[in-house]
């Protein structure tokens, strides 16, 4: 590269800016949320962009953040913004409240803890990384991410990898239907050879069937007021769907009963439940009534082999959890932050590169001038006595460069390196270029 390198690098800055959860309402964030076939073209747009050298857009359903380099911050976010108005057709004054906006240090903080999970909705989640990553794959595939980016993003996955595998900050339930699940694993142990009753076909019954599926269970039955709902949500699970009357008769053959109905009346009360466990020779019944009101008499909690837990009991269970995920997350922090460290170190070595370069150049040209000198004294030598002599110059050039290009590496990131930079530039005299010199009357030598 030319000297622009080093004027790049020395203006270089990152920056992010969007909304989220913390900062907007949903009826806010869905105005600027980008669909996959939307990205590349977005990408593209916001790419042509003056001020922004590269780019990645991140959209979710709590989120959407623009992370990009610049040379300048006021001209990058005065772009991104505009960028977010031309392609969404909304007003800046619509939204510019809601906006946040991060350079730098917090810039690569705050990607680092969104990608470790630790800056979303339900601390822990291990969706958000997978989101992460797929930002960041059709950002490079497009050509909108470039060095820095490409280096801050696999930081990132290092980071937040470090974080699920040294903490345990993913392992504890804190959603209602997980919980659910959790808890049937503590009963039961290994559930591949339990039945599973779903009582319920709404959106939290069927997460909770598609985490008890996840898990292993032998069998599914799908109960709904609604048969084709049933049958729709066995084709997707490949369970058995039956009408709710017919719960009553299956009860006997169940391990686990999950409710998530929305009648006002329980659905399942003691007369059953007794019946069930006589036929079952009192072999014990895990129940879990996430309906608001109850779908299951709680009655039947006080009957022996019988595990009923509500809502509320989950809700206590979710709490301790995200007690433990809070205590983790203190841990994932550190590693964050020695993860910044290190970026920070890489990115700001990035800076002395270019006297580097120019170092090394400089001693090359001198190296040529002077073994062309010597070989033009030496006169004939032979093609493997040129070799002998180049490589041992090499060699010495090697060895010469070695302690600075060290030094400069290593000092890069603290108080001193700008001081080490303009030493080496003046000791080595690196703002002008070697052979515009020639002798004069009495043999030294002036430069042009």
């Amino acid at each position: 590269m030319t000297f622009t390198f080093g004027v790049f690098f020395r203006m270089l800055h990152i920056v992010v800016l969007g909304i989220n959860y913390k900062t907007a309402p949903v009826e806010v964030r869905e105005r600027f949320s980008f669909s996959k076939s939307m990205l590349e073209s977005g990408l593209l747009a916001l790419k042509s962009k003056k001020s922004v050298e590269e780019c990645c857009i991140l959209s979710t359903c709590n989120r959407t953040e623009i992370y990009a380099v610049s040379k300048d911050i006021d001209d990058c976010v005065k772009d991104i913004k505009e960028f977010l108005c031309e392609f969404h057709h909304v007003p800046l004054e619509a939204f510019s409240s809601y906006l946040h906006v991060l350079t730098d240090r917090k810039a690569i903080n705050h990607l680092f803890r969104v990608a470790s999970s630790l800056d979303s909705m339900v601390v822990g989640e291990p969706q958000i990384l997978g989101q992460v990553k797929e930002a960041y794959r059709v950002a490079s595939s497009s050509g909108a991410t470039g060095l820095i980016l490409n280096r801050l993003f696999h930081t990132a996955f290092f980071v937040a990898k470090k974080v699920r595998t040294r903490t345990g900050i993913g392992t504890q339930a804190v959603s209602i239907s997980y919980a659910a699940v959790e808890l049937s694993k503590r009963i039961f142990g290994d559930l591949s050879n339990r039945t599973v009753m779903l009582v319920g076909t709404g959106d939290m019954a069927e997460l909770a069937a598609r985490h008890l599926v996840k898990a292993g269970i032998r069998d599914l039955i799908i109960a709904s007021r609604t048969l084709d709902k049933a049958e729709s949500l066995s084709r997707k699970l490949n369970g058995k769907s039956i009408k709710i009357e017919e719960i009553y008769y299956h009860l006997k053959g169940v391990d686990i009963v999950i409710t998530a109905t929305g009648s006002p009346d329980f659905i399942i009360r003691p007369a059953h439940v007794s019946e069930a466990l006589r036929l079952r020779r009192n072999e014990p019944i895990f129940m879990i009534d996430i309906a608001v009101p109850r779908d299951i008499d709680p009655r039947i909690g006080e009957m022996e082999n019988i595990y009923l837990y509500d809502i509320d009991d989950l809700k206590g269970v979710i709490e301790e959890n995200l007690k433990i995920r809070r205590e983790h997350a203190q841990m994932a922090e550190e590693i964050i932050l020695r993860g910044e460290k290190y970026f920070q170190a890489w990115l700001e070595g990035l800076k002395v590169v270019p006297t580097i370069i120019s170092l090394r150049k400089r001693l090359e040209e001198i190296k040529t001038f002077e073994l062309e000198r010597a070989f033009r004294k030496l006169g004939n030598l032979s093609e493997r006595e040129k070799k002998v002599i180049e490589s041992m110059a090499s060699g010495i050039v090697g060895k010469i460069l070695y302690s600075p290009v060290t030094n400069l590496k290593r000092e890069a990131s603290s108080s001193l390196g700008a001081l080490y930079v303009d030493a080496v530039k003046r000791l080595f005299e690196l703002e002008y270029t070697f052979g515009t010199e020639e002798k004069n009357e009495t043999g030294s030598k002036d430069r042009k």
